[in-house]
């Protein structure tokens, strides 16, 4: 059994990506895994101010958020799925902030498998590339990650487009085989 966590970074519940990340944990725990989703907008996490505070690694981040408990989360996870929604090409502010934050820990997010879900009203997925290569600049930071899978929700611009997509059965098929 593995510990797979779902960074759902869509500011609407029941967006596109985060149904996606709905199927993802639906196939994670029917295969047997121990999956949480969390909704990061439901997260006080603070801009990264830039203190210093934490470069001194005897020191944890000075801010007093949520941020603590889910890079606790993170380092324990065996399995990290971060999901985005694609603005103007781009990952979600929500992602990038919580990404950011990461900082006073990340030498400790490490041997992780990582999943990332991108959804656009674009329908090329080469255009989802930019966005990809920014979660790819965050893992390249960290020690032993894999990059296990890529979901493209691409086409969906409305609430609940997704539904209609193959990437719904992608996301569910992942979670299983994490």
């Amino acid at each position: 059994m593995k510990k797979v966590l779902i960074l759902s970074s869509s500011p609407r519940k029941g967006g596109n990506s985060d149904l996606l990340c709905d199927q993802f944990v639906t196939g994670a725990k029917e295969a047997g895994h121990q999956a949480e989703k969390i909704f990061l907008k439901d997260k006080k996490i603070s801009y990264c101010t830039g203190c210093g505070v934490c470069f001194n690694r005897d020191k944890a981040c000075s801010q007093k958020d949520d941020m603590a408990e889910i890079l606790e989360k993170m380092i324990d996870a065996d399995v990290i799925v971060m999901a985005t929604p694609v603005y103007f090409y781009t990952m979600s502010g929500q992602m990038k902030t919580l990404i950011d934050r990461t900082c006073s820990r990340y030498t400790e997010i490490n041997d992780k498998d990582f999943y990332f879900i991108v959804s656009a009203a674009d329908e090329s997925k080469q255009a989802m590339e930019r966005t990809l290569e920014e979660f790819r600049g965050f893992t390249y930071c960290l020690d032993e990650t894999h990059e296990m899978g890529v979901i493209y929700g691409t086409g969906a611009w409305h609430m609940g487009d997704i539904k209609k997509s193959e990437a719904m059965k992608q996301a569910y098929k992942m979670g299983k085989i994490v």
